[in-house]
This record gives structure tokens, sequence and C-alpha cells, in this order.
């Protein structure tokens, strides 16, 4: 299997309940990013690192090791739209997002981005509609969880412990699935259930 097949077939079901988080985060050894293979502007954008002192510009900025953690709890892959409901879960999740950070985070992640890493018109909607699942979730401000404490833990009992509510995403899934049917990581997200 080539790493591209990897990349698109990857993801952990939110049906997965026994493996733990080191268990499932192992599985992108053979595939995913290094920090350093992230393009800087995306850094710049994404990563607390490159925050100025005492400012947010993007709420529920992450490293790539905690933003890989959050992938797996939400059931998510690492294709486009996975990328764009993570990253909209995890700033909804701080419950500090305004209007004029969403839009600013969208110009950029559609105009600014290299070519690659682009969103589409339909990533955006994803985007968006995370942000505000996030927001209404009462999960944990996912960007602030120390998952180092949770890598022995099974996946079902880490969302428990820090809020995520499966039946929650499960229900928006659904909807996903329904409004892009053609699209693979908008249908594969319901398996095992």
């Amino acid at each position: 299997m080539t790493i591209e097949e990897k990349v698109e077939n990857w993801f952990v079901p939110l049906s997965t309940t026994d493996l733990t988080l080191k268990q499932a985060y192992s599985q992108l050894d053979e595939f995913g990013l290094e920090q350093d293979d992230v393009p800087l502007i995306i850094q710049l954008v994404e990563n607390p690192k490159f925050d100025l002192p005492g400012i947010d510009i993007f709420h529920g900025a992450t490293n790539l090791e905690t933003h890989d953690y959050i992938h797996i709890l939400l059931g998510r892959g690492v294709m486009i739209k996975d990328e764009a409901f993570v990253l909209g879960f995890t700033m909804g999740s701080s419950n500090r997002v305004t209007t004029t950070e969403e839009r600013l985070f969208s110009f950029i992640t559609k105009y600014v981005y290299p070519k690659d890493y682009q969103f589409t018109d339909e990533d955006l909607h994803i985007f968006k509609d995370a942000v505000r699942l996030g927001f209404v979730s009462d999960c944990q401000s996912l960007a602030k969880v120390d998952y180092k404490n949770y890598l022995d833990w099974p996946l079902q009992k880490i969302r428990e412990d820090i809020g995520i509510e499966v039946d929650l995403l499960k229900a928006y899934y659904a909807i996903e699935a329904k409004r892009y049917p053609h699209i693979k990581e908008c249908n594969r997200n319901l398996v095992g259930f």
C-alpha cells in the first residue's frame, strides 16, 4: 500500500473503544507527518509555539502530536475534510472563537495555505459546522488537554473523561454523510455503529 493510500484509508472509527491512545497513535508512524514536514505558514497559524506572548490569534491551536490525538478521539482520518472538522471542533471547544476569527481562519485556509492544504467551500462548510459543534459540546477545550496522561487509557474512557459526546458526533456524522454522499471521508465515520 502506498503512502497516499494509507493516508486515504487511515482512521480510527468512533466506535473503537478498547484501543489505547498510544496504540492508535502508533498507527500513524508509517505515514504521519513530523512537525517539521508541515509548511511554515500552517505552523504559524495552527501551532501555539508561534503565538505572540499573551495573544491567541486562533483559539484551539495545538502542536501536531496533540492535533493527531484529537483526530483519533473524534474518530476522523487525515483527509482534508477530516482536517477541516478536527480544526473546527478544536477551535469551537475553546468556547472563545469569534466570528472575525472564524472568517480570518477561513480566508487563510482557502487563499493563503499551500495548494495541497487549501480548503474548498465544502471543506469550509464542514469547518464551520465543527466550530459550532465544538462550541455546543460540553467537552473540555481539546487544545488544553494533557494527552500524555491518557496514553494508556482506552479511547472510550478518554472520551468520557474529557466530555466528548459520542452521540453528538454520530448525529453530525450522519448529516455529513447525507450532505456529501460522494466523499469517502464523510461516509466512513459511522463504521461500527
